[in-house]
């Protein structure tokens, strides 16, 4: 902590403000247009710098960006006939994320969120742009550059939405934003799945999708690196009751650096989580390439593909009732969660088990080696098959297993601390330990002899249980009912006073909950 106290930027006129303040008092809100709310008719909207409306502006940049890559890669293989080309690209894409992620909350908290997002979009932009180039031209080089170049922007923008998500919402809320926020941006993995729907709906044949869906994509994720702009600085977000958003006033890239290394100091337990961390998109080139692409025609996949985000929507909105279920304890519900993990884990991925069972690596590639003779080729499920239903469903729990993990991780971190420096670290951690398993899946997938299905399934379902068992005592001890401001403070240059409300009148300090 500073010897001083550093001179707030924010602006310093107050106005008097009647709050959502937890003893009813009334409390000190900045003066301007950024904490004036709006009325539609009987909807009040929160201003413009509280944290409602900047997380579901980080939402919707996500929506955008993230979103329309989920889309794209939830087809299996980019949209391409074959996985070859979306291999090599993910690989280059999750190896470089590891890297570029373990370090990313130095970087996003020297930069600032808005450039960290803004630039993180673009790498989306410049991606989707490979699969229509290597369409026309077969640059190969060209599609592996663009996903080293996103595993760079993509490390950064994850670690700004994961300190925005994790930070700015009121301890007993962070499920509910979670939710919201996962809600927003796996719309766009719905909204986006639904182009190569349309585009492909009579295409009954596997085939690439039109260079209409990849047009679409890459205008709507460059839109997203534009909305990122309009968000404000961390240090100018309030909440309704007052309390600031706990961060470094005076970051640099020292004092970054240093923060690194004091996270790992301060906090080893982390590495208890990391094991969830690596298993948490590790799945996804089963479910995209080994399900989805080997087992479905070109609109199939596109369906399943609108299901499989669409329900991650579920998901989340009902795993936030648990996460901030009022009648309990914050303590007790990590362990509900946990519980319910484990029930999940085995109950949906043991459906999985028996549908891997129907199909081999060698059965779905039996024709591979004779392109031009379509009579040997092995005949991919189509929506009006027989036998449908049962796959189509398990690939709809998959959907909902995902954002119930997810959305566990997040809360998990998030209700350890509220210091936005130290979760921008966290958040860092957690997209490079997950990029680095996915660089590692993704390649075993791409190799010229990759392994059959079934180890590949088996090894996502003992990553799953494994990572639960590992991270069962960071439930167990340090996830806590709540974390004073005293704790929280400590990694910062802010004091106390910086960042709790003060009544009208400065009769006194409510040191509440930030």
């Amino acid at each position: 902590m500073a010897d001083t106290e550093p001179e707030k930027s924010a602006p310093q006129e107050y106005v008097h403000s009647s709050t959502d303040f937890p003893n009813g008092a009334e409390v000190e809100i900045p003066q301007g247009w950024m904490y004036r709310s709006r009325k539609l008719g009987p909807i009040t909207f929160p201003w413009y710098a509280s944290p409602q409306s900047q997380l579901i502006l980080v939402a919707f940049v996500c929506f955008l960006c993230p979103g329309m890559f989920n889309a794209l890669g939830g087809l299996g293989g980019g949209g391409q006939v074959t996985a070859y080309v979306g291999d090599a690209s993910n690989t280059a894409l999750y190896s470089t994320f590891a890297l570029v992620g373990f370090f990313a909350g130095t970087i996003t908290n020297a930069l600032g969120i808005r450039i960290a997002l803004s630039f993180g979009g673009i790498g989306y932009c410049i991606y989707t742009s490979s699969y229509l180039c290597f369409d026309h031209t077969q640059n190969f080089g060209y599609s592996v550059f663009a996903g080293f170049f996103l595993g760079i922007c993509a490390g950064v923008l994850w670690c700004a939405q994961g300190a925005i998500m994790m930070s700015y919402p009121p301890e007993h809320q962070k499920g509910r934003y979670i939710a919201v926020f996962w809600g927003i941006f796996n719309m766009g993995g719905v909204i986006g799945a639904l182009i190569p729907l349309g585009q492909n709906i009579h295409t009954t044949s596997n085939s690439t999708v039109t260079d209409g869906t990849y047009i679409g994509f890459i205008v709507l994720t460059f839109l997203g690196a534009c909305l990122a702009w309009t968000l404000c600085d961390a240090k100018k977000v309030v909440r309704s009751d007052g309390t600031r958003v706990i961060l470094m006033q005076h970051p640099t890239w020292k004092s970054e650096f240093i923060g690194l290394w004091e996270t790992l100091i301060s906090d080893p337990w982390i590495i208890c989580l990391w094991p969830m961390f690596f298993a948490s998109n590790w799945f996804y080139t089963y479910q995209f390439n080994d399900v989805n692409l080997a087992q479905f025609n070109t609109r199939t996949r596109a369906l399943n593909n609108v299901l499989y985000w669409f329900f991650q929507i579920v998901g989340a909105v009902l795993f936030s009732f648990i996460l901030d279920f009022p009648g309990m304890r914050r303590t007790t519900r990590a362990k509900v969660v946990w519980c319910t993990l484990v029930v999940l884990t085995f109950a949906i991925w043991g459906g999985g088990y028996a549908f891997q069972t129907t199909y081999t690596r060698a059965e779905v590639n039996k024709g591979a080696n004779t392109p031009l003779d379509p009579s040997d080729d092995y005949v991919k499920m189509d929506w009006t098959s027989h036998g449908y239903i049962g796959p189509m469903f398990l690939f709809i729990f998959y959907g909902v297993y995902d954002a119930a993990w997810q959305t566990s991780i997040y809360w998990f971190m998030g209700a350890t601390t509220n210091n936005s420096r130290k979760l921008a670290n966290f958040a860092g951690f957690y997209k490079g330990i997950q990029s680095a398993g996915a660089a590692i899946i993704w390649r075993l997938d791409g190799l010229d002899a990759p392994p059959p299905y079934m180890n590949i399934f088996a090894s996502c379902w003992a990553l799953l249980a494994g990572g639960l068992i590992i991270a069962a005592p960071v439930l167990l001890m340090k996830i806590k009912d709540t974390v004073s401001v005293e704790e929280d403070v400590k990694f910062t240059d802010e004091s106390v006073d910086d960042v709790v409300a003060h009544k009208i009148g400065h009769e006194a300090v409510d040191q509440e909950k930030v």
